[in-house]
């Protein structure tokens, strides 16, 4: 677990040492609908942008202001800070008004700060609704796209190399599958904690390092448990996290952790890409149809029921539904979530936090203890 939980708390891993001495480069992206396989398509490794470990938000503060969510101000600092030095360029995706923002913040502040300025940047429209017509404006997104990645860094990205692209990434997809599914004994075969950061890794990593750690982890796995199966099992839902310090918290107040429905947990990255249908296809069905974040309109009902479906396979007794400071999406989601998941007899408890390291440990903690109180097992 050394190297991968390097790369769940580091922003600079040894994955991405080893892809830096080929001498292709890496693309940071900020959602969970950006398709990764068009950029390994063309030999250009795709990180997930984040923002641990930032010292201070004091030059995002002077772009942003004080009153939006931490998580893109952060990976604006973590920009700041050199963090992000090892990235070619950037793909700014609409997930919200907050990240859509970090666009021309960034933009801005790479003409103050010349260190901030990538060679490539590209802001990408991702629908809102998983119709039909929204699936072909994704399609035409993800051809101009794949032009200008094309264009920039002088490579050819063919069809075929995108269906090799989802093959790759679809045995990431297996090996998180696998991790995910050794939580759902009782008591639970992994830590929490340790399950949600290969799914980090998996977003941090280069595929084929991914999935020569997990494969050992794996084979070289004992399933080996001290905690009591009575131990109360939770559910974690809600805003973008990529800190496992909230699980930590749960786990040390003598809860396990079962399974996450969060942009950066395996909900989103377990379900596998059409390997048949034509490669523009299958990334739009994937990234547009299958979503469930709450950006996507009138899908409530969808999503409602994936977290249902994943409190029944889990054995969880209760939901945690948190969701970053000033978050309009899942904080008025979360409201409606336990609303009708309280009506179905699942105790629910509703979190604030702000993004990365926890500084009020003490009273999630506090919380936490009281909310474990409800639950009966």
């Amino acid at each position: 677990m050394d190297l991968i939980k390097q790369a769940a708390f580091d922003l600079h891993n040894d994955s991405i040492e080893e892809w830096n001495k080929t001498g292709k480069p890496i693309v940071g992206y900020t959602c969970s609908q950006v398709p990764v396989e068009l950029f390994y398509a063309g030999g250009i490794l795709p990180i997930r942008l984040r923002g641990v470990g930032v010292h201070g938000l004091d030059i995002a503060d002077a772009y942003y202001g004080p009153f939006i969510c931490s998580f893109p101000k952060a990976i604006l600092q973590s920009m700041a800070e050199g963090k992000l030095a090892h990235l070619s360029g950037a793909i700014i995706a609409d997930g919200c008004d907050s990240m859509r923002r970090l666009d021309e913040c960034w933009r801005k502040a790479g003409d103050d700060y010349p260190h901030m300025k990538l060679p490539f940047f590209h802001y990408i429209n991702v629908p809102r609704k998983s119709v039909e017509h929204a699936r072909q404006w994704f399609i035409d997104e993800i051809d101009q796209l794949k032009q200008k990645l094309e264009s920039h860094f002088s490579v050819t990205i063919s069809m075929e190399n995108i269906q090799n692209a989802i093959r790759v990434y679809n045995c990431n997809r297996t090996l998180i599958q696998k991790i995910d599914m050794l939580r759902q004994s009782n008591p639970p075969k992994i830590l929490g904690s340790d399950a949600f950061c290969i799914s980090l890794a998996a977003q941090s990593m280069s595929p084929e390092f991914f999935q020569r750690q997990v494969s050992e982890f794996l084979n070289n796995f004992s399933s080996k448990s001290n905690d009591a199966s009575n131990a109360k099992r939770l559910l974690l839902s809600g805003s973008a996290y990529d800190d496992i310090h909230l699980i930590q918290t749960v786990e040390a107040a003598g809860a396990h952790v079962v399974g996450e429905n969060v942009c950066f947990g395996p909900l989103h990255q377990k379900n596998h890409i059409s390997e048949s249908c034509p490669p523009y296809e299958a990334l739009a069905d994937h990234y547009i149809l299958e979503c469930p974040c709450p950006r996507m309109f009138g899908r409530f009902d969808y999503r409602l029921n994936l977290i249902k479906k994943k409190i029944q396979t889990t054995q969880a007794n209760g939901v945690i539904l948190q969701n970053i400071r000033f978050c309009d999406l899942h904080g008025s989601e979360n409201g409606l979530l336990e609303r009708e998941l309280e009506k179905d007899g699942i105790p629910c408890i509703r979190l604030e936090r702000e993004y990365g390291s926890q500084t009020d440990t003490g009273r999630l903690r506090m919380r936490i203890d009281a909310f474990l109180e409800r639950i009966t097992v």
